[in-house]
Order: structure tokens, then sequence, then C-alpha cells
């Protein structure tokens, strides 16, 4: 079993340009959590750093972009907000990748450790160069 001072942890580089985004969502939130490890253990963070780049050049197949609805709610009384994808990756270009990994973690002070560990840019340059992460590729 793995604990806390054993994890060693590397840095992936993802481009989210033409990806679809569940797919991509999946295998970031599977590295985030270490699942792809063979010292994976449920109750430590044995997961790696992920930075995506690209972030509002992502796909959605079908009508999606369009057609699904986001609702953000404040908590107080008429604080529902919706919206689509396309105008919501318009405005906060990072939100929709950023919203969907966070659905996929655990709902506890875990996932909240392995969601630090996200880094989402919407241009292609990123400041963590010193890690020397390395590229990922997803298949389509």
């Amino acid at each position: 079993m793995a604990k806390p001072e054993t994890v060693t942890r590397q840095w992936f580089v993802i481009d989210a340009e033409n990806q679809v985004l569940g797919r991509m969502c999946t295998r970031i939130a599977t590295i985030l959590r270490g699942k792809h490890k063979a010292s994976y253990t449920p109750h430590v963070d044995t997961g790696d750093y992920v930075i995506v780049i690209n972030a509002g050049k992502f796909k959605l197949t079908g009508h999606k972009m369009q057609d699904v609805e986001v609702i953000t709610f404040s908590g107080y009384p008429g604080g529902q907000k919706i919206t689509n994808p396309k105008d919501l990756t318009a405005k906060h270009p990072t939100r929709m990748i950023e919203n969907c990994v966070h659905g996929m973690l655990p709902k506890n002070r875990l996932g909240r450790a392995m969601q630090n560990k996200l880094f989402v840019y919407a241009g292609a340059e990123h400041p963590h160069q010193a890690q020397n992460p390395k590229v990922l590729e997803i298949k389509k």
C-alpha cells in the first residue's frame, strides 16, 4: 500500500484541441486519482499533476454544444442560472473542463486535494516548464 511520503508524482500536459470533452476528462480524472499506477491506494492521493492547454477548443459530439444545459445555483432564491456550453466556453474557456473533471472525482477532502493538481489554461502556453511535463496523447 502506498503512503503519502513514498508517492512520486509526475507532470503531464494534455492538449484539449479537437478532443472530445467526456473522453478527455475521464482520462484526466484517472490520472489525478492515480488509478493508472500499480501503487494505487484508494485512501491515499497517489495521482499525478495534469496541465490542460487550449481548454476552449474541445469538441462535443452531436448538437450538445447548443442543446445541453449547464446549470449553476448560488444558493439564494432566484440564483439559478442556465446556459449552454457554447456560451460558457466563450465567457470562461476553462470552466467546462474543470466542472467535468470535478464531477468525476470523490466529493471529500481527498477529492479536493486531487482537484488542486489540475491546471487548466485557455491558451497554448503554461508556466510549468520547470517541472518538465510529459506530453500525454489521448486516443480519439
